[in-house]
């Protein structure tokens, strides 16, 4: 490496113009002055570990100069410097940078200590924090540092791909929440699959109320033993977010903005005007004169791309204002945050306005600590009808956007085209929602003694929601309505009271921390109205009137769904827990909670949830000692069991009655009320037990580290409506406990530091999980379930039709298709009968398993690499061994119906007279493995001179780059959640590729 050094060293200074003629006549001479002066000023010295061990690669270089070198195996180094009174900078990952003067002249012995940031960095647990080497659960966490790039509208979406066995998936849609799984599906109830949230401390707060630049770290709770201190809520996992605060004595203010071009990454191959018209000619068929326009100016045949013409390039911008201060015993900070998202389809858009605030003060010698923050956001939200999805594909392209009169090219009578103008589907229809949710919270937290401390916190919730709805007068979707009007607007509120104290003591080498606490929390949602009416004279006001509708009698409705009925539930909890740790060796934790909730029957609404984990960490041995390369090893074991109450209604377990129909009774149209739903006294939590082994690892100096673990999950007393006999009950159905759900997989993750120097730097992440879900039961003595048909998509002759089933022995979303066996002698699609023949017309007792949905693997692979001020992230993630249901495809596999509906590409290989190719089968079910390159950002730091900027970084970046797959859908990343995982059925919003520039500023 010194040779290195004095090549370029020489090279640069024969190149020098005025010298090089002398140096011509006088090489011998140059040189050896050179060697000469470079030994009288040279230094050289070995550099160690506190172990005594020689460290490799270490970085030596000349303070304020651009001399450096790094030690060889050995440890050892030779730099020539400018004078004897230098000083070194030493530097390697891992280990505490070191500044060294120079004295005398023998050669310097130097030992660096660890840094180890990686085992001191804190991890958010339940009603408390720990460090990372005393962890013995299951937990990862990402800061911010880490979190994904891009026009983000939900921060789930940060954490996509980052963690081993979390699960994120979601359209391009703005206005869609993710969807997010932890550990495979463990639940058969929609809405209900979803981790449990926890922001700075406040259990079950949305997720969606923090922007992302707000965000410091956010912590996953993924075994049984982390999440159990939540009980009867965490059984899906529990995710902590932390929000930024104040670190030191100064006011910060930080303004971070980007603005990105969206454009759709791919469209769905269907035919042009011209290839239909020839396709049809092609088999002797001609269209209709009204499905085959002329374009007015050029009289040439129309071929009109209805897809570009619902589409267009998004623009999107964020801007994030931050001030945090911190003047000795106060903190304070304030943030604001503008969103502005627009769909690619048009008539979609997403604005969001969001402020955060927070103060904290200590008092009496730090002896009590006061916070309180408030977050506040108002959501705008646009969303175009969802028939502008499947329309956008089998509108006849043959036909003008509109007519020469300027009216839309509809058939409103449904004769002559089989779908709706999608261009009019978005200007006739209105559909805006707006949210405003406010969250605060208030903190004491008061030391009572050495090692006791108490904490009372307290906060209030409030989401108020109104949905506007207007079809006017020439809406396809309100035919006949003279212009339909729908508003609903309704309130839910939340109050939460936790009270715990925490005790620490440490004697000798044991280590205890005691937890105990009580929580109360009353829910009431549904607090609202919603009405819809119809018979407009004037489309103006759309729904900002409804008194000036003049609606046929009967035809007023009241909303009677789950939003605006409503209900109040409360839940009560104790819970406690014992950390004890002995000589920074030995871990063990225990933990129970109790939760009582009003939601479940009068005979279970109490339940315990306990756990238990122990961990070693078998570097603090002595035997250990002499491996000089692993600088921490932690064995870890647990066991906890915990709830899913997470949406269900209150009013599940109770008799309830509803409107059944309507009767007259003298004269008057009265509405009948009956039982709808029988009450269940002993209906009670979803109760899942997991069991978790891992390991965790730092080896080379922090270079390389990493966790793997497995689990065992097994989730019983699955709550589903049952069929029961109207002798015993009211109601044909019970809400009732029966079934049961396996998971069991293997999560990966290993980080490492490649290389590391003074300029460059490449650091690297990647994580594995694989997870085997099946259904274990779904009957008992009492109740009994074959199985649970599901996934019944509906479409031309298939209403009564199932492409999913949930199967004893199956995971959920295994596929029951018919079997495709090809063409018969007339180009008819054939398919197998239950009992192997064939035949052309199947029927659903010929469906067979086909597959299923679940990945087999899912994995993410992160890199940063640093060179100088610049920096460069690359982003990819995938998944393997699942299946997608195209059904999109199918539905435009539809050659007999050619005439009066566009299409696929594809159905250029079908006969005309196949009458039955659309068929769901597996021939339309394909390969959802791809690998996606999901990030790639490029930022540059701008040293400035100005005193009063500290960072000033500029970036650009794109999203979604390339996605490498066989599937032929818009995209493989399907929704994975419900019980019909991986289905494409032409509700698919196009996913975007979005090109950013942006830059992070702090004063």
């Amino acid at each position: 490496m010194y040779k290195i050094y004095l090549s370029r060293y020489l090279l640069r200074f024969f190149m020098h113009p005025r010298l090089s003629a002398l140096c011509l006549f006088t090489p011998a001479l140059l040189q050896t002055s050179f060697v000469l002066a470079q030994e009288k000023y040279s230094v050289q010295g070995k550099i160690t570990d506190e172990k005594n061990a020689p460290l490799t690669g270490v970085s030596v270089s000349e303070a304020g100069t651009r001399n450096g070198v790094v030690t060889n195996v050995d440890g050892f180094f030779r730099l020539p410097v400018t004078s004897k009174n230098s000083t070194l900078h030493i530097s390697f990952i891992g280990y505490e940078n070191k500044d060294v003067a120079i004295t005398g002249d023998g050669p310097l012995q130097i030992m660096l200590v660890p840094r180890l940031k990686q085992l001191n960095d804190v991890v958010i647990t339940g009603y408390g924090k720990t460090s990372k080497k005393n962890v013995i659960g299951a937990i990862s966490s990402v800061n911010a540092g880490e979190f994904n790039q891009g026009v983000i509208g939900n921060p789930a979406m940060l954490l996509q791909g980052k963690v081993p066995g979390l699960t994120v998936t979601k359209s391009g849609n703005p206005n869609q929440t993710p969807t997010v799984i932890l550990r495979g599906p463990s639940t058969l109830r929609n809405g209900a699959q979803e981790p449990f949230y926890v922001i700075d401390g406040v259990p079950g707060a949305p997720i969606d109320i923090v922007p992302p630049d707000d965000i410091a770290s956010i912590d996953v709770l993924k075994d049984g033993a982390s999440t159990a201190i939540y009980g009867a809520r965490a059984a899906n996992g529990v995710i902590m977010v932390t929000t930024r605060r104040p670190k030191n004595d100064q006011m910060k203010l930080s303004y971070n903005a980007y603005i990105g071009v969206e454009q759709v990454a791919k469209r769905l191959q269907v035919l042009t005007g011209d290839e239909l018209r020839q396709y049809l000619a092609d088999n002797g068929q001609v269209l209709a004169p009204a499905n085959n326009d002329l374009d007015p100016v050029t009289q040439q045949p129309v071929n009109t791309d209805w897809q570009k013409e619902v589409q267009r390039t998004a623009v999107s911008q964020n801007h994030h204002l931050s001030l945090m201060g911190n003047a000795k015993a106060t903190t304070y900070g304030l943030s604001v945050n503008y969103l502005s998202n627009p769909g690619i389809i048009k008539g979609s858009d997403l604005n969001r306005l969001g402020i955060r605030a927070n103060i904290g003060q200590r008092a009496f010698n730090d002896r009590l600590r006061l916070d309180f923050s408030v977050f506040n956001t108002i959501t705008n939200q646009q969303n175009s009808p969802d028939a502008v999805l499947s329309n956008m594909l089998n509108y006849l392209p043959t036909v003008s956007v509109k007519r020469p009169d300027g009216s839309f090219t509809e058939d409103y009578a449904g004769n002559v085209r089989g779908s709706n103008n999608p261009v009019a589907l978005i200007e006739n229809n209105q559909d805006k929602t707006k949210t405003s949710r406010l969250l605060a919270n208030g903190l004491a937290e008061v030391t009572i003694l050495p090692g006791l401390t108490y904490t009372a916190s307290l906060s209030t919730q409030r989401d108020q929601f109104t949905r506007n709805i207007y079809y006017n007068s020439l809406s396809v979707l309100a035919k006949g309505n003279n212009g339909k009007a729908s508003r609903t607007a309704w309130i839910n509120t939340r109050n939460l009271i936790e009270s715990y104290f925490n005790y620490d003591l440490t004697t000798g080498k044991h280590q205890f921390k005691l937890l105990a606490g009580y929580s109360w929390q009353e829910d009431q949602n549904g607090d609202g109205f919603g009405v819809t009416t119809q018979g407009f004279g004037s489309d103006a006001l759309s729904y900002n009137n409804l008194g000036l509708s003049n609606p046929p009698p009967g035809t007023i409705v009241f909303d009677n769904s789950t939003s605006t009925t409503l209900t109040t539930l409360r839940l009560i909890s104790y819970y406690a827990r014992l950390n004890y740790q002995y000589a920074d060796k030995y871990y063990f934790q225990a933990s129970l909670r109790n939760d009582g909730s009003s939601a479940f029957g009068k005979n279970s609404r109490w339940g315990y949830f306990p756990a238990v984990s122990a961990g070693w960490r078998i570097s603090q041995e002595a035997f250990m000692k002499q491996l000089r390369f692993l600088e921490d090893l932690k064995l870890r074991v647990s066991y906890g069991v915990s709830g899913n109450s997470l949406g269900f209604d209150p009013l599940a377990a109770q008799l309830q009655y509803s409107t059944v129909g309507r009767y007259y009774d003298n004269g008057q149209l009265i509405n009948a009320i009956a039982p709808v739903q029988n009450a269940n006294p002993d209906l009670k939590w979803e109760r899942t037990g997991m069991f978790n082994a891992g390991i965790d690892f730092v080896l080379f100096h922090g270079r390389l580290s990493g966790a793997i673990d497995y689990y065992n999950k097994q989730t019983d007393d699955l709550i589903w409506n049952y069929p029961v006999s109207t002798t015993q009950y009211i109601a044909t159905t019970l809400l009732t406990n029966v079934g049961k759900v396996s998971n069991k997989g293997i999560e990966v993750i290993l980080n490492a530091t490649p290389v590391s120097t003074k300029d460059f730097s490449w650091r690297t992440t990647i994580n594995v999980s694989h997870n085997t879900n099946s259904i274990s039961s779904l009957s008992s003595g009492q109740f009994t379930l074959k199985d649970i048909p599901v996934a019944i998509l509906g479409g031309k002759g298939q209403s009564g039709n199932w492409s999913q089933k949930v199967t004893e022995g199956q995971p959920i979303g295994t596929f029951t298709l018919f079997h495709y066996l090809g063409k018969d002698k007339d180009g008819i699609s054939t398919y197998q009968k239950a009992d192997g023949s064939v035949t052309t017309s199947p029927t659903t007792a010929d469906l067979l398993t086909a597959g299923n949905a679940q990945p087999k693997i899912t994995y993410g692979w992160s890199n940063t690499f640093t060179w100088k001020a610049f920096d460069l992230t690359l982003f990819i993630r995938g998944v393997s061994g699942n299946k997608i249901l195209n059904a999109t495809l199918a539905g435009l596999n539809t050659p007999t119906d050619a005439k009066m509906t566009n299409v696929a590409r594809y159905t250029l290989q079908e006969s005309y007279n196949d009458k039955n190719s659309f068929l769901v089968s597996d021939r339309f079910l394909e390969n959802g493995a791809y690998l996606r390159m999901e990030n790639l950002t490029l930022g540059y730091t701008i040293k400035t001179r100005s005193p009063h900027i500290s960072k000033l970084r500029v970036y650009a970046n794109v999203n979604n780059v390339f996605t490498i797959t066989q599937y032929t859908g818009i995209d493989p990343e399907v929704d994975l959640g419900g019980l019909t995982p991986g289905i494409d059925v032409r509700n698919y919003y196009p996913k975007t590729r979005s090109f950013i520039v942006g830059i992070n500023t702090t004063f």
